[in-house]
């Protein structure tokens, strides 16, 4: 097939498919259709990754669940991507923070990763599928290029199912465990989970003991998905009990199984795990508050979840269906500190992690946590921290 024919059917499957499509020939881009016009192709954070992608039909799936469709002919690969299942403001704005976007083109990057058509990535991989039969001859099916087992699909259901409510019982009432020896170590870690607690959970790993999960698959590589998917729902429901927001924490489990049914490495399944519940820590660990009420976390999960906007007392009362005023007070008498101070803290304690872990510059960095200028940023970091953006940079940064 030309090169020429190749672009014609980019062209119809991108428009069909209302998803970006890409030519590649050795290496190199000859062709972009895209019904959307974005100011960075978010392609090019993960271009080298895709790029080593063989087989006829393939897949990538980004950290924070983006994916990519690929189809190899002869020297020619053909790219369909960005898709997701769900867009949402905050991870649109850290996607254009790290394509480096404009401050003044973020509202249309994010608006046109919006209008992307949202996609199941079964969906994209069966398109794919289709293509690759007119372009390569071979007839494949969805679980020829995923993990889809469907004769273990209704066990795994079953066990899980069993597994899950055996282990959340024994949980909840405190009893000992009798059947696996994984029930000691699921405590310890929901335990670390609801309590934030990320130095706890590093030692934790320095000396995990092994452990049986017990047999909930006849195959390994199932056997470690099921425990996986354990392991996300008792995660995310610690998480849940820790402060952290419903929706996020449900969300997120979801996109995790998402994910882990897509890898079928055993290796990369377990790495997947630990992030997983480094992840759920960490969240939980920036949205407790010292013990204090439900109003306090509701504010906490608010803010973390608009961090790149310039929040508002007026903004967080009105999505609590409370006044400021009210809110205001009530928060000070919660908390000890204004809603304002505590926003900027939130907000300075991201932009330390920036600084600190990024070569993002002061002024963009400013721009993405939503201060009105680099000089605003610089005067309240110096105020709150004693010391200038650079300056903490200098400290702090890592290698």
């Amino acid at each position: 097939m030309k090169q020429s024919d190749l672009t014609y059917l980019g062209g119809i499957i991108g428009g069909l498919s209302g998803i970006p499509t890409r030519l590649y020939k050795s290496g190199t881009l000859v062709y972009t259709h895209s019904s959307v016009n974005l100011p960075a192709d978010p392609i090019v954070l993960h271009e080298d990754e895709i790029m080593a992608i063989t087989g006829h039909v393939g897949y990538y799936v980004t950290h924070d669940f983006f994916y990519y469709g690929i189809i190899n002919y002869k020297n020619y690969k053909l790219i369909i991507g960005p898709a997701r299942q769900l867009y949402d403001d905050q991870t649109l704005n850290d996607l254009a923070f790290r394509l480096d976007v404009s401050p003044a083109d973020v509202p249309q990057f994010v608006s046109g990763m919006k209008s992307i058509i949202s996609m199941p990535l079964e969906s994209l991989l069966q398109v794919m599928i289709a293509m690759n039969f007119v372009l390569n001859k071979d007839k494949l099916a969805l679980e020829d290029v995923v993990i889809y087992d469907k004769d273990q699909e209704m066990l795994r259901k079953t066990m899980e199912r069993e597994h899950l409510d055996k282990t959340i019982k024994d949980f909840d009432a405190g009893g000992e465990a009798v059947q696996h020896n994984t029930l000691a170590m699921e405590q310890t870690i929901v335990n670390i989970v609801r309590k934030g607690d990320v130095n706890a959970l590093e030692e934790w790993v320095k000396n995990a003991p092994a452990a049986n999960a017990g047999i909930m698959a006849s195959d390994q590589l199932r056997q470690v998905k099921n425990t996986f998917v354990v392991s996300a729902t008792l995660t995310s429901r610690a998480a849940i009990r820790g402060g952290l927001d419903i929706e996020e924490a449900l969300t997120l489990s979801d996109s995790y199984i998402q994910k882990c049914e897509l890898t079928n490495n055993i290796s990369q399944l377990t790495n997947l795990q630990f992030h997983m519940i480094k992840d759920f820590t960490e969240r939980v660990s920036r949205v407790r508050f010292g013990g204090k009420s439900n109003l306090a976390l509701e504010v906490v999960n608010y803010v973390r979840r608009h961090l790149s906007e310039p929040v508002s007392a007026d903004a967080i009362a009105a999505h609590l269906y409370m006044s400021r005023p009210y809110l205001s007070k009530k928060f000070k008498q919660e908390t000890g500190e204004t809603l304002t101070d505590f926003i900027l803290k939130e907000k300075l304690q991201e932009g330390c992690h920036l600084l600190a872990h990024t070569k993002k510059s002061p002024a963009a960095i400013a721009s993405y946590l939503g201060f009105s200028s680099q000089s605003h940023f610089s005067r309240t970091f110096k105020k709150y921290l004693a010391l200038t953006p650079c300056e903490y940079r200098s400290k702090h940064a890592r290698d």
